[in-house]
């Protein structure tokens, strides 16, 4: 029969909001009755019963603990469960498998990953009951999950599915987890993915269901109930998460009079015209009522009048990051949802706010993942003495240490002059040349003698500007040996400009770098649009060309915001890059890869296969369990 959209949110969805989110492993243990209400009428305390345990002595200890251990999770009580653990590790009775699974847990819980894969790693031999080898292979998915690796969770996660329905187990949490991970994916990456068993199929497909038919009721209706007839019983019937129950009227924004704020007056006017060019060449193909702009240096209660006597139903802007903050706190805008063209300084709460900006530290964190995926070791960093500079190297070695123990060679030069010498100091030539020197001086005869730079170096990557790049490169090529193999080159986008590439590419022969596809040649479509452009401002500077293509991108997500945001495996394919929202309502852009060669610049793709974090390589390898 036919489900009504109504009932089909009623009686397949319901099971998600009565679940609780406390995990919990099947009590395997046997445990004795007697004394368990008086014992429960004591105290609700996990500690304070802990402690009452370790007064006791024989069954009375054990029973005691065990009720300590179930009400330490019932109140995620993650450490006092750990040290109820401890205490039932030396008792012969105690099914031991499951104890270090708690511990496990607990240590998860703690944000203490490393151990808890450790201790699961070393129970992989031991485990002969299915209800240990479902929550085995859940706590390990949960694992990567929590580490934002959902493709890895999920093969976990299918493998505890499998193992429960085998059995008829049930594994708290294991349903929800499986969604969770499923929304982190693209739809490619999810086309990959449906494969395998018919309850891992199933899901998957779900979730591609979701991707393709959100914000459309009567289709995402059909394709449910399709699904259903296909896939009786599935457990994704039983406990569907909410998410796809609010996708059913989650219809996109549907905008009549639009308010953008830009910068009209001040240091900032030329950003604001190059803003509204893009708005403007976006609005031919916009179904809106009404369009006005609002100049974004006036103050809030002007601002905020503007938009009542326009009604406006939608607003984007402002550019400025001192604006956002200072309109944070506006009655008007916290009842508009809005897109903000930056990052505000404190923490985003409003659900219908989001935040686009052209932040470097994606290219950043698009290049780590490039560089281990590449299997990189020792990279070389440089960048301008400023604070974007140090900001951008800062955040490139979080991240870094994230995945390898290696330290990447920082160098920052001041100007021009001092470049040479800060590339020759990180390559160690200076060594070089004095060994040489010394060599020389003990011989009367000339001695061939050949520049030797240090050979761990296995990839540099530059975050200067387009003329800082320029005069980098040649050092970089004539500081290494000649003997040794070349180091790759790589470098942001701030190292390319169309203006000053159309004259002078420089040597810069190889060098790769990430770039939004609107500043690339023959990556656009339609490519009209770049001619238009190139028609109407021949002569306007990069950062205006990158402005522009950020208010066209802007203003076509507005019927896409809602999806992003709800589906963060969701993605948008704009001028500024393939566009997605991961958390807090922030926009995340991921660009184009290119390269110089034969003086031309050719679009390439390079790996970018997401890298596993250093502890779980070292916990792989580990043999020995150690609990304390």
């Amino acid at each position: 029969m036919r489900l009504k959209i109504i009932s089909l949110v009623i009686a397949i969805l319901s099971g998600l909001s009565a679940c609780s989110t406390t995990e919990k492993i099947p009590k395997a243990d046997a445990k004795p009755k007697s004394q368990q209400t008086e014992v429960i009428a004591d105290t609700s305390d996990a500690n304070v019963l802990y402690q009452k345990a370790m007064t006791k002595q024989g069954a009375d200890r054990i029973q005691l603990l065990y009720l300590a251990r179930d009400l330490a999770i019932e109140h995620r009580s993650w450490q006092v469960l750990e040290e109820i653990c401890f205490a039932l590790e030396s008792k012969a009775s105690v099914d031991h498998v499951q104890n270090k699974l708690y511990i496990a847990l607990a240590r998860k819980e703690r944000g203490l990953a490393s151990a808890a894969l450790a201790i699961l790693n070393t129970l992989e031999e031991q485990l002969s009951l299915p209800e240990h080898q479902a929550w085995h292979q859940y706590l390990k998915g949960d694992i990567y999950a929590s580490e934002g690796l959902p493709n890895q969770a999920l093969n976990y996660f299918f493998s505890a599915a499998d193992i429960a329905a085998k059995h008829d187990l049930k594994v708290a949490n294991l349903n929800s987890s499986i969604w969770q991970a499923l929304q982190q994916l693209s739809s490619y990456a999810l086309e990959r993915i449906d494969t395998g068993t018919a309850l891992q199929q199933g899901w998957v497909k779900l979730a591609k269901y979701q991707q393709v038919y959100l914000g459309s009721g009567v289709q995402l209706h059909q394709a449910l109930n399709n699904w259903q007839r296909r896939f009786t019983n599935h457990p994704a019937s039983y406990l569907l998460p909410e998410e796809v129950a609010n996708s059913v009227s989650l219809i996109p924004y549907r905008v009549q009079k639009l308010a953008i704020l830009l910068p009209q007056s001040g240091n900032s006017e030329r950003f604001g015209r190059a803003l509204k060019n893009g708005f403007l060449a976006a609005l031919d193909s916009f179904d809106v009522e009404e369009v006005f702009f609002i100049d974004e240096m006036q103050s809030n209660e002007a601002i905020e009048q503007t938009l009542m006597l326009n009604q406006a139903d939608f607003v984007i802007g402002p550019l400025l990051k001192n604006n956002i903050d200072r309109l944070a706190s506006s009655p008007i805008l916290a009842n508009l949802p809005t897109i903000f063209l930056n990052t505000p300084s404190q923490p985003n709460m409003h659900p219908e706010h989001y935040f686009f900006a052209l932040n470097p530290e994606h290219e950043v964190e698009q290049a780590l993942v490039h560089f281990l995926a590449k299997e990189y070791q020792k990279p070389m960093l440089l960048a301008p003495d400023n604070n974007s500079g140090h900001r951008l190297i800062s955040h490139f070695e979080q991240q870094w240490q994230k995945y390898s123990e290696a330290e990447p060679e920082v160098g920052f030069y001041t100007d021009s002059k001092n470049m040479a010498n800060v590339v020759a100091d990180l390559l160690e030539v200076d060594k070089s040349k004095q060994r040489i020197k010394t060599i020389k001086s003990l011989f009367k005869q000339d001695v061939e003698s050949e520049t030797r730079s240090r050979g761990d170096i296995d990839v540099v990557y530059i975050l200067g500007d387009a003329i800082e790049t320029r005069l980098l490169k040649p050092y970089l090529d004539v500081n290494v040996s000649t003997f040794a193999q070349r180091i790759p080159l790589y470098a942001t986008s701030r190292s390319y400009s169309r203006r000053i590439d159309s004259t002078d590419k420089g040597d810069l022969e190889g060098l790769y770098f990430t770039e939004q596809p609107w500043m690339l040649p023959e990556v656009v479509q339609p490519k009209s649009l770049r001619e238009q452009y190139i028609a109407l401002w021949p002569e306007q500077a990069d950062i205006e060309q990158r402005l522009f293509a950020m208010a066209y991108d802007a203003l076509r997500l507005i019927p896409e915001i809602k999806q992003l945001a709800r589906i963060p495996g969701k993605e948008f394919k704009g001028l500024t890059g393939q566009l997605s929202i991961k958390r807090d309502n922030t926009l995340h852009r991921k660009l184009r890869w290119a390269q110089y060669k034969k003086n031309q610049i050719q679009v390439v793709n390079l790996n970018e296969t997401p890298p596993t974090p250093l502890f779980m390589k070292q916990t792989s390898s580990t043999k020995e369990l150690v609990l304390y």
